[in-house]
């Protein structure tokens, strides 16, 4: 179950708050200041996304193009936005990597659904990459066994596409998943 603290503070929360949140086991974060919290995903779901990291980490990170990262990573966009996304690909060149965070916008964001966190994934989360211009977002979708491939036009993300057998990643050529391996 996802939780919110929107309504217990009048004052947006910082990223200074973030890193005093509990060592809980829990996934927490922080969207225009509001704090969320989600239990730790479900072992499909780790394993769905660690299909998907073999795949792109072979493509990516075995040809010394970029990194491919599963959660937990504290992606930082702004003081008030700080999240956890189930995979994040930073290709070469995209300096975001600190000591302890990825500070800015990387060029791929994957989220895999579940009951607690879909409607964020596929709603402020996905408002929240769109403004920071995430080139990328793919939510996956288990029970759908398809992935939602929405790609950064003109400032905006075009209607998803749809993907069931395979998905390219636009920022590489030759990179793709093979999805009928995932599930």
């Amino acid at each position: 179950m996802s939780v919110s603290h929107e309504t217990q503070r009048k004052s947006k929360l910082t990223y200074e708050h973030y890193t005093q949140l509990p060592d809980d086991g829990n996934r927490h974060e922080i969207v225009d200041g509001v704090h969320y919290m989600n239990p730790a995903p479900i072992p499909y779901h780790q394993a769905l996304s660690r299909h998907i990291q073999f795949q792109l980490y072979s493509a990516i990170e075995l040809n010394n193009l970029g990194e491919v990262i599963d959660a937990p990573i504290d992606v930082q966009f702004s003081n008030h936005d700080v999240v956890q996304p189930d995979l994040v690909v930073v290709l070469k060149g995209n300096n975001i990597a600190t000591r302890t965070k990825l500070k800015g916008t990387p060029d791929l964001i994957i989220e895999i659904l579940s009951p607690s966190t879909s409607s964020r994934d596929e709603g402020l989360k996905k408002e929240l990459y769109e403004q920071n211009h995430v080139p990328e977002y793919w939510v996956v979708d288990p029970d759908e066994k398809a992935v939602r491939k929405y790609t950064l036009t003109n400032g905006q993300y075009a209607a998803p596409q749809r993907c069931t057998e395979s998905i390219t990643f636009d920022g590489l050529p030759n990179v793709s998943v093979d999805l009928t391996k995932i599930w």
